[in-house]
This record gives structure tokens, C-alpha cells and sequence, in this order.
């Protein structure tokens, strides 16, 4: 099964939303399944090294997102929003390949069994 995952929240808000949304789709590839993470909005930040964890929280959200990808999940961010996004606009992302469009999420969503956003 093929699996969307949309991040659209910034990853170190005070909440645990980016790094639940990890959780499910890192528990979900280790099933097997096909795991597909698209970044927008603010949660462009997860994919720059310059994106630090607060001393104030327990996950390296960034990390956590470089090992799932290095393993196999397959990951794009928008590059429109790495201009306008995150708390870090214009930073590169860790993987220039990574840097996507909306035609390239458009065709991720009609090719997903299912798409979760988070």
C-alpha cells in the first residue's frame, strides 16, 4: 500500500503533531508498507540541518526524518516554501533532490492508496 503523508505544521511548535506524524509513518515502513512524506508550509524546517532541537524538547525531529529517508522513505519538500516557509525561509534543504512542486505532490496523491495530513 502506498501512503501519503502531509506535513504542513512546524516541528518544534509545543506540540507533538510533526513528531507523531514521524511515528505513524516510521512505524508504518517498517510494516512494509510504501511511505511516501511531503513537507509544506512550515514543516519545510524538518528537512534543514540549520534547524536545531530546542533544549526544551525530547525528539530530534530533524534526524529522525534524515534516518527514515536514508532508509528508504521517499521524501519531497515544496520549493516554493523554502523561500516563504519555515523559521528558517531561504535555508537549503539537507538533500537539494528533495525539493519538489505541487504537480510533483498532485501526481503523489493520485498515485496514494491513502494520504494522512498532519
Amino acid at each position: 500500500m502506498k501512503i501519503l503523508f502531509i506535513f504542513n505544521h512546524e516541528p518544534y511548535d509545543g506540540s507533538d503533531v510533526a513528531w507523531n506524524g514521524l511515528r505513524l509513518a516510521k512505524n508504518l515502513f517498517e510494516r512494509g508498507e510504501e511511505v511516501r512524506i511531503f513537507l509544506m508550509n512550515d514543516s519545510v524546517d524538518l528537512a534543514r540541518d540549520c534547524n536545531k532541537k530546542p533544549d526544551n524538547y525530547d525528539n530530534d525531529l530533524v534526524s529522525m526524518l534524515k534516518e527514515m529517508y536514508k532508509a528508504g522513505v521517499k521524501l519531497k519538500v515544496c520549493g516554493t516554501c523554502q523561500a516563504r516557509c519555515g523559521l528558517f525561509k531561504n535555508e537549503p534543504y539537507f538533500d537539494p533532490t528533495i525539493k519538489a512542486t505541487m504537480n510533483d505532490l498532485a501526481d503523489w496523491v493520485q498515485d496514494s492508496d491513502r494520504v494522512l495530513t498532519f
